[in-house]
């Protein structure tokens, strides 16, 4: 059944950077996209930096520090173009905005459209990224507004999504704390030599204590005196909730992503054209252009077609109309993973070999803090792929994936581009 579909994505290997690394906002450049972690020990930041570089980041040679009330650090490569001394923009704008612990953002600048996400004073690990194409950093944004409670929501006014503010970068990051990147092996020569100078001056000091307090020190009786003992609390463990237990159901989400488009394409207002559409977890969202007709003949149209719409939202122009849909209702359900990445890569290749078609891979982890001082990471496989068929032809086949999560799923009226992962073992 799958033996014409035709796929425009390449493999991983071969496609172009999605991202950038810095943007230059009223005459400094800041670096973005980097990869925050929470920083655990303070006194010993380095040793805990370089730990990470060598194995959540491997080649990381760059870091900087975020502090308040949840310090974080963020590392990077500068072979991608980072370099020693650049101001990070994730520190200014959290710390410009430590007044909220909670905000989702996206800021239109001259290289693209930086996305930047901070929940409970921590910046998600994925929360810093610099998108060159619009589209992205829009279902990035949109995707997130699912989650509640935000205490700021911040976007580009052209997009025109209801209870978000436009706001100046420029001014934002002049009141935001100054950080730096530094070099995470970059305590050698004379600073090396006097940090080990300085260790061994105190370990001779307390080693001359210890010794006049042994043998120098007179012996005194000790006084006994009654001790209440102590109530020992028990601690009550957290219960861990991982993140495929948590899972919105693929399979509803692909039935009402089809459904709902059917009910939007039946909506024909004279002179104007529809766009794209976009299924997300939550809803479908898809926009009309106009080319001869009136605001009042596409509101007419909308009006009568008996849909409960999320938003109806004009351009300043009044030229075009955004509209979404909510699903009516997606289970939540515990999809286990059952197969080691390795595996689950040749199993998906495998699966569209047989029938001939391309989809692009890539491997992906999951950071979740548990805890102070606890981390746990989860790790999946990436897919995206095209595709002349709908939803409801690829449902049998993606939803024998234990693990699956559909991220997005667009349509431009003759081609379907899926986006998801497995998780694995």
């Amino acid at each position: 059944m799958l033996d014409d579909a035709k796929f425009a994505e390449n493999e991983v290997e071969t496609a172009p950077r999605t991202w950038g690394t810095s943007i230059f906002v009223d005459g400094q450049t800041y670096a973005t996209s980097l990869f925050w972690q929470p920083l655990q020990n303070q006194d010993e930041s380095i040793a805990e930096i370089a730990e990470a570089s060598e194995g959540i980041l491997e080649g990381a040679d760059l870091f900087c520090i975020k502090p308040g009330k949840a310090p974080q650090f963020g590392i990077c490569v500068s072979q991608e173009g980072y370099k020693k001394g650049q101001m990070v923009a994730a520190v200014a704008l959290s710390t410009a905005l430590a007044d909220r612990t909670s905000f989702i953002a996206v800021f239109k600048v001259a290289e693209g459209w930086w996305y930047t996400c901070v929940r409970n004073d921590i910046i998600l690990s994925d929360g810093d990224m610099l998108f060159l194409n619009e589209e992205d950093a829009r279902n990035q944004f949109t995707s997130m507004l699912a989650v509640p409670d935000w205490g700021r929501k911040i976007a580009p006014a052209e997009w025109h999504i209801e209870d978000t503010e436009d706001i100046s970068l420029a001014q934002l990051l002049q009141r935001g704390t100054s950080a730096k990147l530094q070099k995470i092996k970059g305590l050698r020569g004379a600073k090396l030599l006097m940090v080990v100078g300085i260790s061994v001056a105190v370990g001779l000091w307390l080693l001359s204590n210890l010794i006049d307090a042994l043998l120098f020190t007179p012996v005194k009786r000790p006084v006994v005196v009654p001790v209440q003992p102590k109530v020992v609390k028990k601690v009550e463990q957290v219960p861990i909730i991982k993140p495929w237990e948590t899972l919105k159901n693929p399979s509803q989400i692909m039935t009402q992503c089809v459904e709902n488009i059917e009910k939007l394409k039946r909506i024909l207002p004279p002179g104007w054209k529809i766009g794209e559409f976009s299924c997300s977890q939550t809803g479908v969202s898809t926009s009309w252009k106009r080319e001869v007709g009136r605001m009042s003949w596409i509101k007419k149209s909308l009006d009568e077609s008996g849909i409960d719409f999320a938003y109806r939202t004009f351009s300043e122009d009044g030229n075009v109309l955004s509209v979404g849909i909510n699903y009516t209702k997606i289970d939540t359900l515990t999809s286990p993973p059952t197969t080691s990445l390795p595996n689950l890569r040749e199993i998906v290749n495998n699966l569209f070999q047989s029938i001939g078609e391309k989809v692009a891979l890539s491997n992906g982890t999951f950071t979740q803090n548990i805890g102070e001082k606890e981390r746990r990471t989860y790790r999946y496989l990436g897919f995206r792929f095209s595709s002349e068929y709908n939803p409801l032809v690829w449902n049998g086949l993606l939803t024998k994936f234990s693990g699956l999560d559909i991220k997005v799923i667009r349509y431009d009226g003759s081609t379907w581009n899926y986006e998801g992962a497995i998780y694995a073992l």
